[in-house]
């Protein structure tokens, strides 16, 4: 006999602290226990007990051409026959590098890590080497990983001190990272006025994919690459969810500005653990061994990884993948918002690309954290718990986007509205 989704969690929990490895997974923001997943193929994963679901959470971004492409698998397996890892140079790190600094024009050197949060911290250490200041401005509802100086909230001001957000987090860290709204412009405006002198750099999420997904004005972002401009302070572009999911040359691509760093995730490694951060030759030079800024990593560019993004570059550059990509998104995320309508239920969605954002609520497309809180989280759940029962995995939290895959097919997405039509029915209903 099957365990029960319950059984598995029930004995993860003795081993595993909140029997899991990444706390999204738990299922603490829609309630009920997780699915714990055996396999995945194209567009679908498949629970321990043979069930089937059309996924829209792909990985959490990076399964961009769908679960287990063959193209993929193949030169992963060749490069395991050959290695796991060497913690020495390898050809195809310098193949990967080149191929990103190729299609993002603002990076001219990079370093490869092990993960996004790995790549955020290292890009905020050296933009604070490189301008030998110490402040750094978030923003709200952005996340950038876990390290201590990101896992700070806004203090009772806007401009005052940061707070730490984990137990754990020295007071000391807090102070040095100030938090701002995201998507404002006058915030911009009154920080640069008080801190220019003191500010090292600026991290933000070019599109924001960790409070669902808020697409911000061209105004702030010119804004914002301006007051970087004017005082000397490095514009960090976190693309760990955008890099190559919005567009081949990114969120920069899309709004026409040239960050001083960028960083990366597992799309990079075709889903694979790895990460990056990279920009401007006069910044990175800063890096040790060139410079006197610190970073390491004994896996950093793993064969595996290297290697399946090779693979995975090969078709992404292929004309009108990401048109046929954004196709499919739009046809989704509107026919959504058309069975809700009829439904008499407040929702509304946005996209770019391959990433697409839902929201419960009546007040139109938030535009911030505090416009997302606003957003009805229940109706979420009720939602997410609808649709997985009959079979469709969204994100399991109102405040994460989701993703598209090549695999999809036409069929997936007539069946996952199909779904939504019963789901949003019975909701009306309730």
């Amino acid at each position: 006999m099957n365990n029960t989704n319950q059984d598995l969690f029930n004995q993860a929990k003795i081993h595993i602290a909140g029997g899991v490895n990444s706390p999204v997974r738990a299922f603490a923001g829609v309630g009920g226990v997780p699915v714990f997943i055996s396999r995945a193929k194209g567009s679908k994963i498949y629970d321990t007990n043979g069930g089937e679901y059309v996924d829209y959470v792909g990985s959490w971004g990076p399964m961009i051409l769908g679960h287990s492409h063959p193209h993929i698998i193949e030169a992963v397996k060749k490069a395991a026959d050959d290695g796991l890892s060497f913690g020495a140079p390898t050809p195809f790190e310098t193949t990967i590098a080149d191929k990103i600094c190729e299609l993002i024009p603002s990076i001219d050197m990079i370093r490869m890590t092990s993960s996004g949060t790995e790549a955020t911290m290292s890009a905020i250490r050296l933009a604070r080497g490189y301008t030998g200041r110490d402040k750094i401005v978030k923003f709200e509802g952005c996340y950038h990983g876990h390290s201590d100086s990101l896992l700070v909230k806004a203090g009772s001001g806007m401009l005052d001190i940061g707070e730490p957000t984990s137990k754990g987090i020295p007071i000391d860290f807090a102070k040095h990272t100030i938090t701002l709204p995201y998507n404002n412009k006058q915030a911009l405006i009154d920080c640069f006025e008080k801190f220019s002198n003191e500010l090292a750099c600026v991290i933000v999420e070019p599109i924001a994919g960790n409070m669902n997904m808020i697409i911000p004005s061209q105004e702030f972002h010119d804004t914002l690459r301006k007051l970087c401009s004017d005082t000397g302070t490095v514009l960090i572009f976190d693309e760990v969810m955008t890099g190559f999911r919005v567009n081949l040359g990114g969120a920069q691509a899309c709004f026409g500005i040239t960050p001083d760093l960028t960083t990366f995730g597992k799309i990079i490694g075709a889903g694979l653990p790895v990460g990056a951060f990279g920009g401007k030759k006069e910044i990175m030079s800063h890096i040790a061994p060139l410079g006197g800024v610190y970073q390491a990593g004994t896996l950093s560019g793993n064969p595996l990884a290297m290697r399946a993004g090779i693979a995975m570059f090969d078709l992404l550059t292929q004309d009108g993948f990401y048109e046929k990509l954004s196709t499919k998104v739009q046809y989704l995320t509107h026919n959504l918002e058309k069975l809700a309508k009829e439904a008499g239920i407040g929702f509304t969605t946005t996209q770019l690309g391959g990433m697409f954002g839902m929201y419960f609520t009546d007040n139109g497309l938030p535009q911030n954290f505090d416009d997302v809180n606003k957003c009805d989280t229940k109706k979420f759940a009720k939602f997410f718990h609808g649709m997985l029962k009959r079979g469709v995995y969204f994100a399991p939290s109102a405040f994460e986007v989701g993703f598209m895959s090549s695999e999809h097919s036409q069929e997936d997405l007539d069946f996952t509205l199909a779904m939504a039509k019963q789901v949003f029915t019975e909701m009306a209903q309730a």
